[in-house]
C-alpha cells in the first residue's frame, strides 16, 4: 500500500504524526487499528484502563499493549496523552473556557497534571498556548 488512493479512508484522516504503521510484524491488524482509533477519538477525555482498550481489539492487555506500540510507535499511554493535549490546545483558543474547565474537559485529572504534562511533552504551559493561539488570531 504505497499510493495514497489505495490507502483507506479513514487512515487518509489521522494527521500524519500519528499514522499507524499498518501490517507491522506483530502489530495490530488493519480491523483492530481502525477499532481502536474510533474507540481512543471519541473516548480519549474519558479515564481508560488498558483492559478496555485491549477487549476493543479483542487481545490481552499484554499482547494489546506490544501491538499497539509496534503499530504506533508509541505505548497506549503516550497516544492518548497526545490526543489529549491536541484537543487541549484546541480548547486554548477560546478564551472563555478556564484552563481547568479544558484540563477537566480533555481528560487530565486536574490543572496541575495538564500543565505538567503539556510542559513535559509541549515545553510550553497551557497559558503560554493560549497567548500564542490568540496572537494568531490577531493577526488575521
Amino acid at each position: 500500500m504505497s499510493r495514497d488512493h489505495d490507502l483507506p479512508a479513514w487512515f487518509l484522516e489521522i494527521p500524519a504524526e500519528r499514522r499507524p504503521l499498518l501490517n507491522a510484524k506483530g502489530g495490530l491488524s488493519m480491523r483492530a487499528t481502525r477499532q481502536i482509533l474510533k474507540f481512543l477519538n471519541e473516548n480519549f477525555s474519558r479515564k481508560l484502563s488498558l483492559a478496555e482498550m485491549a477487549a476493543v481489539c479483542e487481545l490481552s492487555p499484554y499482547h494489546f499493549v506490544r501491538a499497539f506500540s509496534k503499530t504506533f510507535g508509541a505505548s497506549p499511554h503516550q497516544y492518548v496523552l497526545v490526543l489529549r493535549l491536541d484537543f487541549a490546545e484546541e480548547l486554548l483558543a477560546d478564551r472563555r473556557l478556564s484552563i481547568t474547565d479544558i484540563a477537566d474537559l480533555s481528560g487530565f485529572s486536574s490543572q496541575s497534571h495538564f500543565t505538567t504534562t503539556m510542559k513535559k511533552y509541549r515545553h510550553v504551559t497551557p497559558l503560554q498556548v493560549r497567548e500564542r493561539r490568540l496572537r494568531g488570531q490577531a493577526n488575521k
